[in-house]
């Protein structure tokens, strides 16, 4: 199987598509990503019986680390955090939804331990049509597995970070429903992982 990343991110098996059948689907849902996961190497495109449609922009996925949720199979050196390393995946701990801004109605999952934000699709998180974002580590969402708490930090860039219009210089503690403000994108931070549930 030859894997090969589109330029929106998407892994899929040119042995089997000549192109990307993830970009243009109409609708992918939790369902597709489910079928995926649990259907071995049946594309959710198939399993839902979409057919790709090349007329339209759809990113469903814009990390470095599309495989993050796989089993700990990785190149010679490569970093693996503690939560991957302990469950054998990296799990989604919580979200943020954009509701202001180029990419409003999107949402981007928080991972384990430190995610970037910015707009290249190296980042973890990639909000890629906001040309007021810095291209790499404008700001950070980091989760504690420890302490199952989350906080929003500045990064490395010029632009500034906001949480609920308050500057945010060095961290501060995220609660649900808090309002991150970086260029011209609001995210609403929504956590899963916290007092109720925890990955064992």
């Amino acid at each position: 199987m030859a894997m090969k990343r589109c330029n929106h991110g998407h892994f899929y098996d040119t042995d089997k598509y000549s192109n990307c059948p993830y970009c243009g689907v109409q609708s992918l849902d939790v369902q597709a990503t489910m079928a995926k996961r649990n259907m071995g190497s049946i594309a959710p495109t198939e399993a839902l019986g979409a057919k790709p449609n090349s007329n339209q922009d759809f990113r469903t996925v814009a990390s470095n680390n599309a495989n993050r949720s796989s089993n700990l199979s990785r190149q010679p050196g490569e970093t693996v955090g503690i939560v991957k390393r302990k469950l054998g995946i990296d799990p989604v701990v919580g979200w943020l939804v954009c509701i202001e801004g180029p990419e409003r109605g999107r949402d981007y999952r928080i991972r384990s331990e430190k995610n970037s934000i910015g707009r290249s699709e190296s980042m973890d998180i990639c909000i890629g049509a906001d040309d007021s974002l810095s291209r790499e580590n404008h700001a950070f969402v980091v989760f504690n597995p420890k302490k199952q708490t989350f906080r929003i930090q500045a990064g490395e860039s010029r632009g500034l970070v906001y949480l609920n219009n308050d500057e945010v210089s060095t961290y501060v503690e995220l609660a649900p429903y808090d309002v991150i403000e970086i260029g011209q994108t609001k995210l609403l931070f929504m956590p899963f992982c916290g007092e109720k549930f925890q990955w064992a």
